[in-house]
């Protein structure tokens, strides 16, 4: 079936001399995987590897054989050129980072328009903005709205928050209660839009802080969660 639709790249990996597998996640099919032959060694066909760097947007004309296997490629343009997400090394490393979480949160093989628009949404703010510090977590807190497990704040002056029922409360219940000032940073965060986040001021160790509590969260909530192999490089550079 011949099909036409915008795609945000998730990852690419290289198989075999000169193919690519991309995994994408299209606004109309949802996730998707495509084998691209001979694309490393091409110089002039219509794919080029560039096309598929981490959570660029594009639009495509794909075949698809809906029968779980790889579909293919047959033309891609860039609808929407960054202008800084892969020139500036914080923002490069933001790109990685989220993209691996998405591709370990995101397994839907349908379409979720609302999830593809907030994807969208949120890489073209931080492409026009400068705010990076805590961008990843607010980003983190928002898509678990999409994945089924946005915490419940209506307890939220309670102390402690229980990672594994997803809520607060005014005591330690076991050993998946966490408190503390990642605890009152993620209430902040609730109350915040990407617009906010320049009057969000968090120290360098309670930004480090939530995003650990915001990952422990996700491998809690997320079957076959997968630690993402950029982190090490987000950490130092949040450090």
């Amino acid at each position: 079936m011949q099909v036409s639709t915008r795609a945000l790249v998730f990852s690419s990996l290289k198989y075999a001399e000169a193919d690519l597998i991309v995994s994408c996640f299209t606004e109309k099919y949802g996730l998707k995987s495509y084998l691209l032959r001979g694309i490393l060694k091409s110089k002039k066909g219509k794919l080029r590897t560039s096309m598929f760097q981490p959570l660029s947007l594009l639009q495509i004309e794909a075949y698809h054989k809906d029968k779980g296997s790889l579909e293919r490629i047959n033309e891609a343009k860039v609808i929407l050129p960054y202008k800084t997400l892969h020139t500036e090394i914080v923002k490069t490393s933001l790109l990685l980072f989220l993209s691996e979480i998405l591709k370990n949160s995101v397994k839907e093989e349908e379409a979720n328009p609302s999830l593809f628009q907030f994807i969208e949404n949120s890489i073209k703010w931080l492409d026009e903005n400068e705010e990076t510090a805590n961008f990843h977590l607010l980003f983190l807190l928002k898509l678990t709205n999409f994945l089924g497990f946005y915490p419940d704040f209506s307890e939220n002056k309670a102390p402690y928050f229980n990672l594994m029922e997803g809520n607060f409360q005014h005591h330690s219940l076991g050993q998946f209660c966490e408190e503390g000032e990642s605890i009152e940073a993620l209430k902040q965060l609730d109350k915040s839009q990407f617009n906010d986040l320049s009057e969000l001021s968090l120290p360098k160790s309670v930004r480090l802080k939530t995003l650990d509590l915001l990952l422990k969260y996700y491998r809690l909530h997320i079957q076959g969660y997968k630690a993402p192999k950029s982190l090490p490089v987000l950490t130092q550079l949040f450090h």
